[in-house]
């Protein structure tokens, strides 16, 4: 029986890893798993936390490759496995999203001969100066098989001289952990909310260095949220990036409404997210998660990878330089009923059986 390599590096990776993990240790026990955690992520609220609160085994491989640059963090985690890898060959390795440690470890397959999977295969912002849209683009290029949240990721990779054969509609595996952990989420964490969580608040995560590393639109984007929450609640679990590029701006005093939280698990988050007004935001998952939830989002960014959200969704998005963050978050809570989303084929929860089909059958081929 062949070994299966899971790789993790970042927050958004271990919502996608583990309805793969949980099926394949119940279907397919027989068949081997390694999980490998790049360290891309460290700190304990955007990593350790994860795997306690998805009842995942700890990472069989840790290789700490911390922060850095672009550049220096994808050398590391490619350094790293390349010699783990060495020494621990898998015949497949599965990456998923589009994080650093999405593109390295896609090298280091490519370059090793392993079978390279991409889970969240196909998704483009056509936006080059983002990193990620590059992670996205270089890793699709190499994998031996590409698997697709959406209809419009198969027809892209088709129109990149992708062969058919490759594609395999799967359907979208974040969902699958949103079904599975909310009604634990929603007994669990009211402990951790205040005295916010039980009238109308807005939600807020940031992250995107286009955003939270440009001290005059931090600045500006700050500067709205502290607008809204003179009106209704505001509650941002901050960033660890964002928090220090906060402090340098200097800004304040805060409303009384601007709750800045440390960041939260997985649990403790989609609480929130299902019981906010509104979402604003600056991830691709989040846009995702408050489309089947119908929760109203704000998407600070130009363009998404993800325009189903849009089209078929709850998501809006918006520059803050040209529209102001403020009037339209207060429009979107007050101004009448939400907007149900339509249901969008593939995100049913059933993602994960999907895969780790795909995946047992490369393993007995």
């Amino acid at each position: 029986m062949k070994t299966i390599c899971f790789l993790a590096g970042a927050r958004p990776n271990y919502m996608k890893i583990f309805p793969v993990w949980k099926e394949m240790s119940s279907q397919h026990p027989l068949v081997k798993k390694v999980l490998v955690h790049t360290g891309q992520h460290y700190d304990e609220m955007m990593s350790g936390i994860f795997f306690r609160e998805f009842s995942m085994p700890a990472p069989d491989f840790f290789l700490g490759v911390g922060s850095g640059s672009h550049g220096a963090q994808t050398a590391k985690v490619m350094v790293g496995l390349e010699e783990l890898f060495l020494v621990n060959r898998p015949d497949i390795l599965v990456v998923v999203g589009d994080v650093n440690s999405t593109l390295a470890g896609a090298l280091v397959a490519s370059k090793m001969g392993i079978c390279l999977v991409h889970v969240e295969s196909g998704l483009r912002s056509f936006d080059r100066t983002m990193p990620e849209e590059i992670n996205r683009m270089v890793t699709d290029v190499l994998a031996d098989l590409l698997l697709t949240s959406c209809r419009e990721a198969d027809k892209q990779l088709r129109k990149e001289g992708i062969p058919p054969e490759k594609i395999h509609f799967v359907g979208n595996v974040m969902i699958d952990s949103l079904n599975a952990l909310l009604p634990l989420a929603k007994k669990t964490a009211q402990k951790n909310q205040g005295e916010w969580a039980k009238g109308k608040f807005i939600l807020v995560t940031l992250h995107r260095p286009s955003n939270v590393d440009n001290p005059v639109r931090l600045d500006l984007i700050f500067r709205g949220l502290c607008e809204i929450a003179r009106k209704m609640p505001v509650v941002f679990p901050v960033h660890p990036r964002t928090r220090k590029n906060l402090a340098a701006l200097n800004v304040g005093p805060f409303p009384p409404g601007l709750f800045l939280l440390d960041p939260l698990g997985y649990l403790d988050f989609i609480a929130l997210e299902a019981s906010a007004s509104l979402v604003i935001t600056d991830s691709g998952g989040v846009q995702e998660e408050t489309t089947y939830l119908g929760i109203p989002c704000l998407t600070v960014r130009p363009n998404t990878e993800r325009p189903v959200t849009i089209t078929q969704g709850t998501n809006r998005l918006v520059n803050p330089e040209i529209e102001p963050l403020a009037p339209l978050a207060l429009s979107a809570v007050l101004g009448g009923p939400r907007r149900s989303p339509c249901p969008i084929e593939g995100w049913d929860g059933q993602a994960g059986p999907r895969i780790a089909e795909l995946l047992y059958r490369l393993t007995s081929g």
